[in-house]
């Protein structure tokens, strides 16, 4: 008999045993991450540097999102992202590209396939995490490239331009740019560092037309990032409001694919040192509360508008907001939106105590609208303000999608009695 209340009693100790871990599963923060070469098999031009397509997959509490990070110019793919929802039980996908200016896409299949591949790696690779997120203030990298001119107009400073050239030689900056780069940090419960989300705001166009395939300055970021934790860490890097801020590092680039002028990659490398070397110093400062409760909360809502100049053009866009513990605050936007933007999501959450986070450039549905220019800047103009590729957005758009971004995080947090 007492063998057998022995054995009762193991197998009730067992039972426990297992309940607390299942409850404590249910509880965690959950983290997986992957990384695939996604260089066209068959480019049109010379590969320099490899592209990649990097995942972060998140899940607490049973909602469960998912961040690809890709080293393309953009990308939008419904088919795909209705695929992924559907097979990983998504709540959300956001496709992040870093908008280099020297990629080229795969297949459409067989790049998608590769994204598949990053995203099944991820899912079968989770881990109970903590989040850690911080910013880092450093000498700008960045400048406002749309310059008011004597006539009152803004118009871009380019590579030759007079006032680039001539007048403007430092590239002081004449518009808003943020000189802080953000950090995401993942660390199993040994505290080793699995994953970091790199956040910065500057077009990746240091080589303009070098007919070469390049993940320009953000490949040698993310490069330098990885080895700095001797290869044990997956680097994403997520562009910011870069819609109107361009490298100080700036290589004019060759005139045709013939053209026997090397580019000047160590403009870019240097660029994506210097990065790496902040972003690093700020990964190894920044640790997870204690106090944190698992919990990511997502709500997405849309927007509908027309063109500026061509009144037939419709744009639906989706806006998104993520909180991650109630401690990460995440505003996801799609199209090119401009510096202001990240700044102003930066000042309305100090006083939710988050650390907050402008992921532009990020798609998960809807219409791609190239730039999305603040109204100060639309209405003084220049390129991304005024006119730009496939049309322009109506005036005023960009304010809208901003407070519906803002809305969906009060939603998303509980706010409005939570309806």
């Amino acid at each position: 008999m007492k063998t057998i209340c022995l054995r009762f009693f193991a197998l009730c100790l067992l039972a426990g045993v297992f309940s607390v871990t299942n409850l404590r599963a249910a509880d965690a923060l959950m983290a997986g991450t992957a990384k695939v070469n996604i260089t066209p098999p068959n480019p049109k031009y010379p590969v320099h540097d490899s592209l990649y397509a990097r995942t972060l997959l998140l899940d607490a509490g049973g909602t469960r999102i998912a961040f690809i990070a890709l080293d393309l110019g953009g990308y939008v793919n419904e088919r795909l992202a209705a695929r992924l929802r559907s097979k990983y039980r998504l709540h959300e996908v956001y496709f992040c590209p870093q908008h280099t200016h020297s990629s080229q896409q795969g297949p459409k299949e067989w790049l998608e396939d590769r994204i598949d591949e990053a995203m099944r790696i991820a899912d079968a690779s989770m881990f109970e995490a903590r989040i850690s997120g911080g910013h880092r203030s450093f000498p700008q990298l960045s400048f406002c490239r749309l310059v008011l001119r004597d006539d009152g107009r803004a118009r871009e400073s380019w590579l030759g331009d007079d006032h680039y050239r001539a007048v403007n030689p430092e590239r002081i900056p004449h518009g808003p740019v943020d000189n802080s780069v953000g950090v995401i940090k993942l660390e199993d419960m040994q505290g080793n560092p699995r994953v970091l989300v790199m956040n910065y705001a500057c077009h990746p166009d240091v080589v303009w037309n070098n007919f070469e395939i390049s993940a320009d300055y953000v490949g040698y970021a993310t490069k330098y990032t990885e080895e700095a934790f001797g290869g044990k860490v997956n680097c994403l890097f997520v562009q910011g409001g870069a819609g109107n801020q361009a490298p100080l590092f700036k290589d004019g680039g060759r005139k045709s694919p013939d053209d026997p002028r090397p580019c000047n990659y160590d403009l870019i490398e240097r660029m994506g040192k210097l990065l790496s070397i902040e972003a690093v110093k700020l990964a190894k400062e920044i640790y997870p509360n204690p106090y944190d409760k698992p919990s990511i909360s997502v709500c997405t809502d849309s927007l509908d508008f027309i063109g500026r100049h061509d009144k037939s053009l419709k744009f639906h866009i989706r806006c998104s907001a993520i909180s991650i513990n109630n401690r990460i605050a995440i505003a996801a936007m799609l199209g090119e939106p401009f510096i202001k933007f990240q700044l102003d999501w930066k000042r309305e959450m100090q006083v939710n105590n988050v650390v907050p986070f402008f992921f532009g450039y990020t798609w998960s549905g809807g219409t791609w609208p190239t730039y999305v220019p603040d109204i100060r800047s639309a209405a003084y103009g220049g390129f991304g303000a005024y006119d730009g590729p496939n049309g322009m957005i109506e005036v005023g758009a960009g304010e809208r999608i901003f407070n519906k971004m803002l809305e969906c995080y009060y939603r998303a947090t509980g706010g409005f009695d939570g309806k």
